[in-house]
């Protein structure tokens, strides 16, 4: 059990919160606030303890000068000053004389914003390469450091696993939130209990199939990566995408969990739905058809649990986004407990207004699924017990 804010004695305290506000943007203005929100809870309750609040968040990447100008967090300010109710302090600056001296200035109560701590990485990869200096520096700003970043917390960052080398350490609100659904989710003996993955990248997902195949009863395969599998079961997938690398562990797993992998029947190409049986060399799937839909709903129906992580199809584009919108209604349709996964699956479930109909929608994509292969976390694992 990791140590959280309330375990603190926050009064008058310099109080670091690694927040999570890589929002998306556009020309410098913020498109979407949800994880601004997600943060809020934490942030106020610092600021009624009386600290000195200093807070530290990525936005997007930066590899290049120009880069800096589309991913400043100054544009977060205005939004945040008003969830918060008060005026929030930003230091353009990620580490110089001018942020320490912003520092000393706080009063309790008081918020510091502190620029994308990726500008950091411009000198040789800093932040993402846990520089042990910008550690110490971004320590030296603290007496106490809370991370309530949870989809950055597989990350060994400076900003994440660095400081808490260095001071005190415990996780917000949303971290502790975040933990606690999915333990609750996954550690229950409900069943049947059902896993749906979808998106393009079977790469990053090799290790949690095979984990999650030992535990669930079916695993549904959607979106993009059930090309490979499809391809490895001996099918015609036409031009649509496929990992050639990971043909052999699909079929592998094909072989060993037979009754639990269910594949798609039909898709979407272009404007029409087409069988799997009957694609041509050409054709491309961008969203599970009539039949899938059909398919996977009759699992949905009798499930007792669901972890959801990716789209089944290009939901991005209205004419590919039925296959998840027929998806998400089903598991809301079917009271069925889902923990969605972060990621685009998150942005989805807003962009299709479900997001108050889940047990629970995780703010971090890549950080629920380490999180659902190993139950660790490395950012976690840099936060204090408790005793």
């Amino acid at each position: 059990m990791k140590k959280t804010i309330r375990d603190f004695e926050l009064n008058s305290k310099r109080v670091i919160i690694r927040c999570d506000l890589n929002v998306p943007m556009k020309d410098n203005v913020v498109l979407d606030d949800t994880r601004i929100k997600s943060s809020v809870r934490t942030i106020k309750y610092a600021i009624k303890s009386s600290a000195k609040v200093i807070l530290l968040s990525h936005l997007g990447k930066v590899k290049s000068e120009e880069d800096k100008k589309s991913n400043s967090l100054k544009p977060v300010v205005e939004i945040l000053s008003k969830y918060l109710n008060k005026e929030v302090i930003f230091s353009p600056d990620t580490r110089s004389t001018s942020l320490t001296e912003k520092v000393n200035n706080l009063k309790d109560g008081n918020v510091l914003l502190v620029e994308n701590t990726r500008f950091e990485d411009l000198d040789n990869n800093k932040e993402s390469n846990c520089d042990e200096e910008l550690s110490k520096y971004w320590a030296s700003l603290g007496d106490i450091f809370i991370n309530d970043a949870y989809a950055s917390s597989h990350r060994n960052h400076a900003s994440v696993t660095g400081i808490p080398k260095y001071l005190p350490s415990g996780i917000g609100f949303l971290v502790e939130k975040e933990i606690k659904k999915i333990d609750s989710l996954v550690n229950s003996n409900t069943h049947p209990y059902i896993v749906i993955l979808g998106g393009k990248k079977i790469s990053d997902k090799i290790v949690l199939i095979e984990n999650l195949l030992k535990k669930c009863d079916k695993l549904i395969i959607g979106g993009a990566m059930s090309f490979t599998f499809l391809k490895a079961a001996g099918k015609e997938v036409g031009s649509s995408i496929v990992s050639e690398e990971h043909i052999t562990f699909s079929r592998d797993m094909l072989s060993k969990y037979p009754d639990k992998i269910i594949l798609p029947k039909d898709f979407v190409v272009d404007n029409t739905v087409k069988d799997i049986k009957d694609f041509t060399s050409k054709d491309i799937g961008y969203d599970i058809g009539p039949k899938t839909v059909k398919l996977f709903t009759k699992e949905i129906k009798d499930a007792k649990r669901v972890i959801m992580n990716g789209p089944m199809g290009l939901f991005e584009d209205p004419r590919y986004s039925s296959g998840t919108d027929k998806i998400l209604k089903a598991l809301t349709k079917y009271k069925v407990k889902t923990v969605i996964g972060g990621g685009d699956t998150a942005n989805a479930v807003n962009s299709l207004d479900y997001s108050d109909l889940f047990y629970h929608v995780s703010t971090g994509g890549g950080a629920t699924l380490k999180y659902l292969e190993s139950g660790r976390l490395i950012g976690l694992d840099a936060i204090e017990d408790k005793k």
